[in-house]
C-alpha cells in the first residue's frame, strides 16, 4: 500500500487535475500499467498466451497497448491514453508519456527478433503524438515535444521538437535539471510552434557562420605562412 500511495503521489505531482488518490485510480494509464505488471510476469514465465490475453483485456479497457515483453520501471505515468509500446521497449523510472505516443520498432531484415524498440531513460517526458522509433535511447530527463518523430539517440537533458526531431535552444538545448515540462514541449513565446522553425534556422545559421569564420582564419593562417616563406 505504501508503494501504491507513493506511485499515486508521483502522478499527482505531474498532473494537477485529480483531487484525490482515489480519483487517480480511475485513470486508464494506471489500469493499463497494473495489467501490464501481471502480463509481464506471465511473459517472463513463458506463459505467452496468458500474457497476451491480459494484454488484450487491458487494451480493450483502456485503449493502451503495452506489449507484455516491455520492461517498465517505477512511477511510470501515461496521461490519457491511446499509447502503443512495443515488445523490446525499456522504460526507466519517473517517465511520463502523453496521449497518442508510439514507442515503435524496426522490422529486422533477417527475420530474427532482437532489440527493435526504444529505451526511455529515467525522468524523460514524451509529448502527445510523438513517435519514437527504433532501438534508440532517449537520455535521462530528455523532453520530446508534441508530434515529434525521433529516429536517433536523444542526449541527456535535450529538448527535441520537429520532424525529424531536433534539439531546441532551451538552456543551450538542454532541459533544466528539476523542471517538469508538460507535454515535453516548451510553451513560452520563444518556442511557440509558429516560430520553432525560425529558431532552428537561426541556430543553423549561427553554426554556418562559425564554420565560415574558422575557414577564414585557417585561410589567413595559410596566407601568412606563404608570405613568410
Amino acid at each position: 500500500m505504501a508503494r501504491l500511495a507513493s506511485y499515486l503521489d508521483s502522478i499527482r505531482a505531474r498532473d494537477p487535475a485529480p483531487h484525490s488518490r482515489l480519483e487517480i485510480l480511475t485513470y486508464p494509464g494506471v489500469w493499463a500499467l497494473g495489467c501490464h505488471r501481471i502480463a509481464h510476469r506471465l511473459y517472463r514465465s513463458r506463459m505467452f498466451l496468458a500474457a497476451r490475453i491480459v494484454n488484450h483485456f487491458a487494451r480493450f479497457m483502456t485503449a493502451i497497448d503495452i506489449h507484455p515483453g516491455a520492461k517498465i520501471g517505477r512511477n511510470f505515468f501515461i496521461d490519457h491514453g491511446f499509447v502503443v509500446i512495443g515488445e523490446t521497449a525499456e522504460i526507466g523510472d519517473d517517465v511520463t508519456i502523453y496521449q497518442c505516443v508510439t514507442l515503435g520498432g524496426t522490422s529486422p531484415d533477417n527475420g530474427v527478433a532482437g532489440k527493435r524498440h526504444p529505451t526511455i531513460s529515467d525522468g524523460a517526458i514524451i509529448g502527445s503524438g510523438a513517435q519514437v522509433l527504433g532501438p534508440i535511447t532517449v537520455g535521462r530527463r530528455a523532453r520530446v515535444g508534441a508530434n515529434a518523430v525521433v529516429t536517433r539517440d536523444v542526449p541527456e537533458g535535450a529538448v527535441m521538437v520537429g520532424i525529424p526531431a531536433r534539439p531546441t535552444m532551451v538552456e543551450g538545448g538542454r532541459a533544466p535539471e528539476r523542471t517538469f515540462m508538460a507535454y515535453g514541449t516548451p510553451c513560452s513565446e520563444m518556442f511557440d510552434p509558429a516560430t520553432q522553425k525560425m529558431e532552428i534556422l537561426r541556430c543553423e545559421l549561427e553554426v554556418l557562420k562559425k564554420r565560415l569564420d574558422d575557414l577564414q582564419a585557417e585561410q589567413d593562417g595559410d596566407q601568412r605562412a606563404r608570405d613568410r616563406a
